[in-house]
Formats: C-alpha cells, sequence, structure tokens
C-alpha cells in the first residue's frame, strides 16, 4: 500500500503543480498582465488546465485509486491516508466526465472574457461583454449535461462548489431567509436616519487606507513572509501553496469601506489557506472543504470580528490617528454604527449584512434562468433591474453598478454565488460555537488579540483541508446542521439595537 500511495501523491503532486502554474498566470492577469497578453494568455491557460485534466482522469490514476480504495477499507475515515483516496476518487469519478476538450474552451473563453468584462464595466458597456458571458452560459449548460444532474440543471454546477448541496436545498434555505430578511429591512428603512454613514465618505488617502488594511491583515494573523496584497478590479483570494497566498482589494478615495473590508474578507480566505497543514501540500485535500466552508471564514472576519463593536473599540483610536481631520469629533459610537448602517444597495460587495443576502437571492434565481434559457442574455440588464427593483428597491443606473460588478461569470463560476449565503450562514454557526468554548473572545478582540480565535479556526476547520464534506465538517465543528436560524437571531439582536427595533 505504502509504494501505491507514494505513487499516486507523486502523480498527483505533479498534475498540482501544473494547476499552480495556471493559477499563478490567472492571478498575473489579474493585476499586473498588460491588456494585449490576453490572446496568449487564454492559449497558456488552456494548455496547462487541458493538461492537469488529462492527467488527472488518466487510466493510471484510475487504477491505482481502485487498487488503494481496497486496501484502505480499514483504515480510520479520519486518517490522511483514507480521506485522501476517498476525496480523490470522487473527484476523479466527476472529473471523467468531462472531456478534455471542454476543460480547453472553458480556460480559453474565461480568459478573454476577463478582459472583455474590465472594459465592459469600465465603459458600463454590457453589450461589449454578452458575447463573451453567452459563451461562457454555453460551455456550462455542456458541462452540466456531461457531469449529469437528476433534479434541476444547475444542481450539476453547484456541486462543483459545494459537493452534495441541491438546488432545491439552497432554494428552501434562501425561501426561509426571505421571510425574515425582507421584513426586517422594511422595518430598518422606517428607521433609516437612526444612523448616518456620512463620514465613511469623507476624503480618505488611499496609500493610508492600504497601510491601515495592511495593519489590521497583519494584526489578524495573515503572515506576509507567505502571502502578499495587491490590487485588482475585483478583490479575490488564490493560493500557490500554504507559504504563498495572495489577497487583492480596490481602493476608493471617497469610500472608506471598500478597501478595509475587502482586505479583512480576503483575508479571512487567506488565513484559511495558510492554515492548512503542509503534509497535505501538492494533494485534493490542500484546498478547503468547499467554497460555502471558505466564504464561512471570509465572512466571519469581515462581519463576526471586523463590523464588531469590539473590533472597533480596538482600531477607532488608531484610525483616528492616521484620519485626524476626518474624524474629527466623530466618537466611537458614531462610527461603529455607520459602519453598520443599513441601506439597500447596488454593489454586493458592499453591502451591509442585513441586505447582503438579498444579493445573492438575485444571482441565484438569474443563473437559474439563463442555464434553464428562461431568460435571454440580451434582456439580462433588465431582468437584473427588476430584481433589484423587488429586492432592495432600487435599479442600478447603469450596468457598471449592475450586472457586471462581479467578476465570476467572466471567469466562468456560474453556480459559485449561493455559497456567498451559505457561507454567511455559517460563520455564526461557527462563531457561536467559537463563543461557547472561548467566551473570551469579544473581550479579546477588544483588545486587539485575535489569535485565540484565529486557533480555535485552524483547530477545527484549517487543521481538515478538503477532508470531509461540508455537511460532515459543520456536524464534527457544531453538532449541528446548517441553519438559517443562528444568522437570524444574530442579525435580529445586534440591529435591533442599532436601531431601536
Amino acid at each position: 500500500m505504502e509504494e501505491k500511495l507514494r505513487e499516486l501523491k507523486t502523480r498527483l503532486g505533479e498534475i498540482k503543480d501544473i494547476e499552480t502554474a495556471a493559477s499563478v498566470l490567472a492571478w498575473d492577469q489579474m493585476t499586473y498582465m498588460p491588456p494585449a497578453g490576453t490572446a496568449a494568455r487564454a492559449e497558456q491557460l488552456a494548455t496547462l488546465q487541458k493538461t492537469a485534466h488529462a492527467l488527472f482522469v488518466s487510466d493510471e490514476i484510475g487504477h491505482l485509486l481502485e487498487e488503494l480504495q481496497t486496501e484502505t477499507e480499514g483504515l480510520d475515515y479520519d486518517s490522511d491516508e483514507a480521506s485522501l483516496v476517498r476525496v480523490t476518487a470522487r473527484d476523479y469519478e466527476r472529473e471523467r466526465k468531462i472531456p478534455d476538450w471542454l476543460v480547453a474552451e472553458m480556460a480559453k473563453a474565461t480568459a478573454l472574457a476577463h478582459n472583455a468584462w474590465v472594459q465592459a464595466r469600465a465603459e458600463s458597456n454590457y453589450p461589449h461583454f454578452q458575447p463573451h458571458l453567452q459563451k461562457i452560459v454555453d460551455l456550462n449548460i455542456q458541462m452540466a449535461e456531461a457531469l449529469g444532474y437528476q433534479g434541476r440543471i444547475y444542481d450539476a454546477l453547484l456541486d462543483l462548489f459545494e459537493p452534495e448541496m441541491k438546488t432545491a436545498q439552497v432554494a428552501q434555505v434562501f425561501d426561509e431567509l426571505k421571510t425574515e430578511l425582507l421584513p426586517l429591512v422594511r422595518a430598518i428603512t422606517e428607521e433609516k436616519d437612526a444612523v448616518d454613514d456620512d463620514i465613511l465618505f469623507r476624503d480618505y488617502d488611499e496609500e493610508k487606507q492600504w497601510a491601515f488594511g495592511l495593519e489590521v491583515l497583519r494584526q489578524m494573523g495573515f503572515d506576509f513572509e507567505r502571502g502578499r496584497q495587491d490590487k485588482s478590479a475585483h478583490p479575490f483570494t488564490t493560493s500557490f501553496s500554504t507559504n504563498d497566498v495572495r489577497v487583492t482589494t480596490r481602493v476608493y478615495r471617497n469610500r472608506f469601506r471598500t478597501a478595509l473590508f475587502g482586505s479583512i474578507h480576503e483575508g479571512g480566505h487567506a488565513l484559511y489557506e495558510q492554515g492548512l497543514r503542509p503534509v497535505l501540500e501538492r494533494t485534493p485535500l490542500c484546498e478547503g472543504a468547499s467554497l460555502g466552508i471558505h466564504e464561512s471564514q471570509s465572512r466571519l472576519w469581515e462581519n463576526l470580528v471586523g463590523r464588531s463593536r469590539g473590533f472597533w473599540t480596538f482600531y477607532f483610536p488608531r484610525l483616528k490617528e492616521i484620519f485626524p481631520e476626518q474624524l474629527d469629533g466623530v466618537d466611537l459610537e458614531t462610527f461603529y454604527r455607520a459602519a453598520n448602517k443599513v441601506e439597500p444597495s447596488m454593489i454586493r460587495v458592499e453591502a451591509d449584512e442585513v441586505t447582503y443576502n438579498l444579493h445573492i437571492f438575485l444571482r441565484f434565481e438569474l443563473e437559474n434562468d439563463m442555464l434553464e434559457e428562461k431568460a435571454k442574455l440580451s434582456d439580462l440588464p433588465e431582468a437584473w433591474n427588476a430584481k433589484m427593483k423587488d429586492y432592495l428597491g432600487i435599479v442600478p443606473a447603469n450596468d457598471a453598478e449592475g450586472l457586471l460588478q462581479d467578476i465570476h461569470w467572466s471567469s466562468g463560476t456560474i453556480g459559485y454565488f449561493p455559497t456567498y449565503a451559505l457561507g454567511t450562514l455559517l460563520s455564526v454557526q461557527f462563531y457561536n460555537q467559537a463563543l461557547a468554548e472561548i467566551p473570551e473572545i469579544p473581550a479579546q478582540i477588544e483588545r486587539g488579540e485575535f489569535a485565540p480565535l484565529r486557533t480555535w479556526l485552524q483547530e477545527h476547520i484549517y487543521v481538515h483541508g478538503k477532508k470531509f464534506t461540508p455537511a460532515e465538517l459543520v456536524k464534527r465543528v457544531t453538532g449541528s446542521e446548517l441553519s438559517a436560524r443562528p444568522f437570524v437571531e444574530y442579525i435580529r439582536a445586534k440591529y435591533g439595537d442599532i436601531y431601536g427595533l
């Protein structure tokens, strides 16, 4: 068995190296690559991803897995060896259904679509992006058909990001959330004058914002010897190894929340990646359990920590030192309430905790309509705006603040958006469990001591990598299943206090 395991790990490591090389090229495209390099980069990514896929679905890998599944039957379910074989076999069976040419076509299409999206967003010109989106939707439909599904076509793509989750389950959870959130949004809107966030739209020097964000990341525990932060059109995190994790954010002079909360959010992803066990490197286990679990970490740090009163009890005096003129006469409570103002907004990544999930409902419904061909892509801006009005009571002035605001469709990731809401719910469940075991966490945050919380997350979530399914991990950590109730209780308590409801 040991010899076969070594051979499997060697082959998987070589495949991972090729995938990582593709990730480096993708990161470069989103940060520093000159626009004229797009066509060549598309071919490069297509070659690398097609090669990695072909190597992974080879008969040699299949034979090794078949033999090792028999030989690891007696091992503990939690062991690295049994988990590696189990998880790799699951991925292998899925990837075997996808032809190499489809992998290459998707890589090429998304590389070309990214720069088209950047230009279209800058010009608020959806027709420029529409042909690329059509190509990506068509390829995703072919991907879903290749993977197979029994319910809705969305199931096949959702499973790529949230294993074993079904569209019907997501719809049920979202319906439960809607019944709670929509009345709460209306109640808060009636008290909207209770909180003023004008102070966040003053003139904040971009370099000072950047430096403050780095300071916060460092204190959270992000290791800059093993990572870095850069700027991009849309914040994201990518990992080339546990010792090379990259985050990005974007900075606006008159929108203070954007850069900081973008950094904290991506920092949550990065702590997960840096916290994975090195022994899992170059194997399928060296990544998050799912995109929903990953989002639970970014949303936990962004909201449960970064938007907490305790966080600003510690950081507000420092912020006043950096921006004395902008925050002159502003006290802690005023700033805390401003940072948590609830107001329907156009941009998802800048949305408050109460309205954020409404943005996800919209995207989830539109993605299903696109895949089931219930919505013409030429009519998508109108469909988007209609749902914005239904859910948030506002209508985008242009496509840049409407359907062009997110990078995900240009990246080919249809089926991804529900993980943001699922992660938001899980962030509260995980945080509540951490509080149950370490009641001192809020007081520690007030002192800028984030290590106890980070260590708890490391020991309960990061350490497992992808060994368990999302449902298995949630049950192990919290003793319960995914539920919207803890999030609803948290939101009602926090914003009932802020708005006097």
